[in-house]
């Protein structure tokens, strides 16, 4: 398997993950915090994804792009640690995951810029 392909999965796993996760968060943040975590996650697949199927010159904005992503969702998970919504060792997991992806990512963008240089 690729290095694209396992980022792809890795989001994937964080997404499958997360989603049972989310919906035992209190109600006061399922429809705004809970939300928007899913959301970032899902968009953040979708990236990857395009990421994956596009040509070699149009990889690295989406990558950028999943970076930033990535750091948002980073605070936001911290912030539902801090809110007591998710356990401090369900919060390692997904934090885990996150940096997982995140190194995968910086993999990814590394090697496209060796192959700009060459």
């Amino acid at each position: 398997m690729s290095q694209k392909e396992t980022v792809v999965d890795q989001a994937y796993d964080l997404l499958l993950y997360l989603v049972p996760q989310l919906a035992k968060y209190p109600r006061s943040q399922k429809f705004l915090l809970a939300d928007r975590i899913q959301t970032q996650v899902t968009d953040l697949l979708e990236v990857l994804v395009e990421a994956y199927y596009s040509p070699r010159d149009a990889k690295r904005p989406l990558l950028l792009r999943a970076n930033l992503m990535l750091e948002k969702i980073r605070y936001q998970v911290r912030l539902s640690k801090d809110l007591r919504c998710i356990s401090v060792e369900r919060y390692g997991v997904i934090s885990g995951k996150v940096d997982e992806i995140g190194r995968a990512v910086g993999g990814w963008l590394k090697a496209g810029d060796k192959a700009q240089a060459t």
